[in-house]
């Protein structure tokens, strides 16, 4: 209620205005020095905007900051925040529901490999803390909950940005990208079921576990709600006549149910992945404009979720996040999405250069692991120093997937180039034998 009053406010909302047009500027140089270091665009702004708020508060102290972006101010900017990360949740949804069900480039084995061991590893890092006693990082959540979410944190991988990757460096038909995506998307739609689990899990009594499951029910209903409304007759002339308006009426669906599951206690994010699955998927559909449009929306507004995420954790957590929580966090995450998917590469048949690929892909998590983590964060489940050392190891492992990748490119052609010039040289010396022969 204090937002909607804010909102009343003409200063305030000029106020938010300009720092959100701010925080567009701040993305746009994130995106020119991603493109500099040959980095996905999305890097630059997740690290920029991440960055921005601790960098005004070590530089000019956190009275400039609360100046900047005032209590009431921020407020309306991480309201602006959740909803485009609403809207683009909905067209990340609706891209893994559709290429699920049109790629078949990964095997079970594949899946396995890099759904399983990461789990594992998500166990062994949520066992660290439980041992090592660390508070602050450990919580308050109920156990099974937090081993959990924990353990999905670390099996996440971005299918989005993998995309962007696979289409820059044109291996988007390549038997390694085919199969990395196919199975990326398999696992990140069981750790969306893992996470609502989490979160249900978090509630820590039958009651409350009992409402999570009634939020969740009443969001699934909606979901059905829309998917078998727009397969009407109606609808589908409507969406092809009418697209911008689809768009808006998308939108405005995906933001009343996620602030219904929101009011009820469950995490909006998880109310706009049900609108994005329940859009039926296919070529041709009248709508799969409507969704895109809805999904450019948030991701403009996206910046202002990193800037918020980073204000209200960053600032918070760095004293009290140890480094060897970090360090154990993305051992861990390498560990186990990287060995893992190499593993199930091969069991899968795939040849060993194949796999190699494979599991660097899969170690991909940007802005997806940041999505989930949100999630844990806004349920009380994960605290700020255990989500600070989880995004040092997403973002690290995401920037580690373009390098990794050239190395197995030069490492792959090296051999052959090594090859022609060592039969070059054997015709030379060839030929000045048979010249000392004459």
């Amino acid at each position: 209620m204090e937002v909607l009053r804010n909102l009343g406010d003409a200063p305030c909302v000029g106020h938010a205005l300009v720092a959100l047009v701010v925080i567009l500027l701040i993305a746009l140089v994130g995106r020119l020095l991603a493109r500099a270091l040959r980095q996905p665009v999305v890097i630059g702004e997740v690290v920029v905007g991440l960055l921005s708020g601790p960098a005004v508060i070590a530089l000019f102290g956190r009275g400039a900051l609360n100046v900047l972006l005032p209590g009431s101010v921020l407020d309306v900017v991480r309201l602006v925040a959740q909803a485009g990360l609403v809207l683009f949740l909905v067209g990340l949804a609706h891209k893994l529901g559709a290429e699920s069900a049109a790629r078949r480039g990964g095997s079970l084995w594949v899946v396995a490999g890099a759904l399983v061991p990461p789990l594992v590893a998500g166990l062994l890092l949520a066992g660290l803390v439980l041992l090592t006693g660390d508070d602050s990082a450990r919580g308050s959540a109920p156990l099974p909950a937090f081993l959990l979410m924990v353990a999905v944190s670390m099996a996440i991988t971005a299918v989005p940005v993998m995309a962007r990757i696979l289409a820059d460096r044109g291996m988007t038909r390549s038997r390694a990208g085919q199969t990395a995506l196919g199975a990326a998307i398999v696992v990140d739609a069981v750790g969306w079921f893992l996470l609502s689990l989490a979160v249900s899990l978090g509630k820590g009594s039958p009651a409350g576990m009992l409402h999570s499951v009634r939020a969740l029910g009443l969001g699934v209903l909606c979901a059905l709600g829309l998917r078998y409304g727009l397969r009407t007759r109606v609808a589908r002339s409507a969406c092809a006549r009418l697209p911008r308006t689809t768009a808006v009426l998308l939108g405005a669906v995906a933001l009343v149910v996620a602030i219904a599951m929101d009011r009820l206690g469950m995490t909006p994010i998880l109310g706009a992945a049900l609108v994005g699955f329940a859009i039926p998927a296919g070529e041709g559909m009248p709508w799969e404009d409507a969704v895109a449009t809805v999904s450019r929306a948030g991701a403009i507004l996206a910046p202002a979720f990193f800037v918020v995420t980073g204000i209200t954790v960053l600032t918070g957590s760095f004293t009290d996040t140890s480094w060897q929580l970090i360090v154990a966090a993305l051992v861990l995450g390498c560990l186990g999405k990287g060995l893992g998917s190499y593993l199930g590469a091969r069991r899968g048949g795939r040849t060993p250069a194949t796999a190699r690929k494979v599991a660097v892909l899969m170690n991909t998590r940007g802005l997806t692991e940041l999505v989930a983590l949100q999630a844990g964060l806004s349920a009380g489940i994960l605290t700020g120093p255990l989500a600070l050392a989880l995004i040092v190891m997403a973002l690290t492992t995401t920037a580690m997937t373009g390098p990794l990748l050239t190395l197995l490119a030069r490492g792959e052609h090296r051999p052959a180039g090594a090859r022609l010039v060592a039969a070059r040289g054997a015709v030379s010396g060839g030929r000045e034998f048979h010249r000392g022969e004459h």
